[in-house]
């Protein structure tokens, strides 16, 4: 087993080689508009994970996971190349959720904060079921008749 800082350096440098690699040398026309997120390695360092996002349709998407798979290889020796590892580790694209699901939450956020400017109008023009004020005062009739006249508690002489 390896050190984990080591490890995430290796993955780090992975993901900046298969970047330049699809950016500058790939020259296959089902490659779309791909972003490399995130490299992960196994701690033997044997197995990388390349997670990528592709801007545009479920389409585009399948083609340039076609692509990256066709071009494995050639990134593969390149990224051998580069790190001077023993073994190279063996590459897996997995198309990264991670935009999808952001994209779904700020959907939900922007309908919560609709909702919310929705009630705030409501409550400007509301008025209240019952009174304005909801607590019970004394009324000031009564407290002028339970008033005792004279000191309470010391007779009177």
């Amino acid at each position: 087993m390896v050190d984990a800082a080591r490890a995430r350096k290796l993955a780090d440098r992975i993901q900046q080689i298969v970047a330049e690699m699809l950016e500058r040398r790939i020259k296959d026309p089902r490659l779309g508009f791909v972003t490399v997120t995130d490299t992960r390695i196994t701690a033997d360092l044997r197995e990388a994970t390349v997670f990528y996002t592709v801007f545009g349709s479920e389409a585009e998407r399948a083609d340039s996971a076609a692509a990256l798979e066709s071009a494995k290889g050639i990134i593969r020796s390149e990224v051998g190349k580069q790190t001077g590892v023993r073994f190279t580790p063996t590459l897996t694209f997995k198309h990264d959720p991670l935009p999808d699901s952001a994209r779904q939450l700020d959907d939900l956020i922007n309908a919560a904060r609709a909702k919310d400017q929705e009630l705030a109008r409501q409550a400007e023009s509301a008025s209240y079921a019952g009174e304005a004020d909801p607590y019970k005062k004394p009324d000031p009739e009564d407290e002028e008749e339970d008033e005792p006249s004279g000191r309470a508690g010391r007779p009177t002489t």
